[in-house]
């Protein structure tokens, strides 16, 4: 018993006690938290078949789908929306130009390889690909697939110039939208964006568990035959057309994306939406020009700030410190970057006043006053 109850102590600690800019999960509203509280209903009748469409609905409103558009919804996370969407576009005989600019554009790599897909690492840094007609490797390609945000070091690409090129080579264009949407700009007609992935529980601020595939009827019209039973999209498409998956859904999390979803119009759109995440964004990076930091890039999005200490203090005692010192969450990063990078999240329900928690501690920890 004793032991139980220090366990529970532990967790309400780290889910009541801190606050949260971690980008992924995020800090959720209190309107979504409360449906996520309450006992998850049946969901194979059309009252859930109501929310499922009203989800999709919502979704291609969004990010400007082409009409006869779907969304592919799986119970799952951003990794299995991106291998999913390879195992189903994707075969032996296309040859994919993967954009790698850190962790989750290696992940794409690694995706390619396990699944004996044809592909080219086109590995970039310091550039937001405006510039692909002269930089990308030459090849005759049939897909061009990018983390639009590469979360792992903060770097947004210009969907615009990619969508451009995708367009003139005739390439299928899969973009991983995961850590972006809602807080940066994505319209998939003016992007010539084919395939757009999404995930829960970054810009759409909702539990971790729900991915989703967004295909426009190019997309679709190139749906191949997959050896897998969970993720056949053929499958959600069939099933989709009365409001239903396959499988079981995370019903609770779809009751809350059709919430969130509404929340987002009430307020004014997903423009409104971009609107504050770039106001919060810009507000912390004026906040923190005093202290020993440097924006790790010069193409960061609105959902996300990665900085890097410039006073010989490691990436890894700054997360430390806040967390141990102030109950404040920002992100460690992995792989080579570790001691160098630390990222900071926008996404969610941001505000300025909440953000001033993450600023006010940075200064108690450089010890430097905080300019009024």
């Amino acid at each position: 018993m004793k032991e139980n109850l220090k366990n529970w102590k532990k967790l309400k600690m780290i889910f009541e006690d801190y606050a949260i800019f971690t980008p992924g999960p995020v800090r959720m509203s209190e309107e979504i938290l409360q449906i996520g509280a309450k006992q998850t209903p049946y969901f194979r009748n059309s009252e859930f078949s109501e929310v499922t469409f009203a989800c999709e609905k919502g979704l291609l409103e969004m990010v400007n789908a082409e009409e006869g558009s779907k969304v592919i919804f799986l119970t799952a996370s951003g990794t299995a929306g991106m291998e999913s969407a390879v195992m189903n576009l994707l075969n032996e005989s296309d040859n994919a130009l993967v954009v790698n600019g850190g962790g989750f554009g290696q992940r794409f790599v690694d995706i390619c390889q396990t699944h004996e897909v044809l592909h080219t690492n086109f590995t970039v840094k310091d550039t937001n690909l405006s510039e692909i007609d002269s930089v990308a490797p030459a090849g005759d390609y049939t897909a061009l697939v990018v983390n639009a945000h590469e979360t792992s070091v903060g770097h947004l690409y210009n969907l615009d110039a990619m969508g451009k090129y995708a367009a003139k080579k005739d390439m299928l264009f899969i973009v991983d939208a995961i850590s972006m949407l809602v807080t940066d700009p994505l319209d998939m007609q003016k992007s010539n964006i084919d395939v757009v992935i999404a995930g829960s529980q970054k810009g759409l601020a909702l539990p971790p568990g729900l991915a989703m595939v967004i295909l426009n009827p190019k997309a679709q019209q190139k749906l191949r035959h997959v050896d897998s039973l969970y993720f056949n999209f053929k499958s959600y498409l069939e099933n989709g057309e009365r409001g239903q998956t396959p499988y079981t859904p995370a019903v609770t999390i779809m009751l809350q994306l059709e919430a969130r979803l509404k929340q987002i119009k009430q307020r004014g759109g997903v423009v409104q939406s971009i609107a504050n995440a770039k106001e919060v964004a810009e507000y912390f990076r004026k906040s923190i020009k005093t202290l020993p930091l440097k924006e790790y890039t010069p193409y960061m999005p609105n959902a996300m700030t990665t900085l890097t200490p410039t006073d010989g203090k490691s990436a890894m005692d700054v997360v430390n410190a806040l967390e141990e010192n102030y109950k404040v969450m920002v992100c460690p990063n992995g792989g080579a970057e570790r001691e160098l990078v630390f990222r900071i999240s926008h996404m969610g329900e941001m505000s300025k006043e909440y953000t001033d928690i993450l600023i006010n501690a940075l200064h108690q920890y450089y010890g430097v006053v905080r300019p009024s």
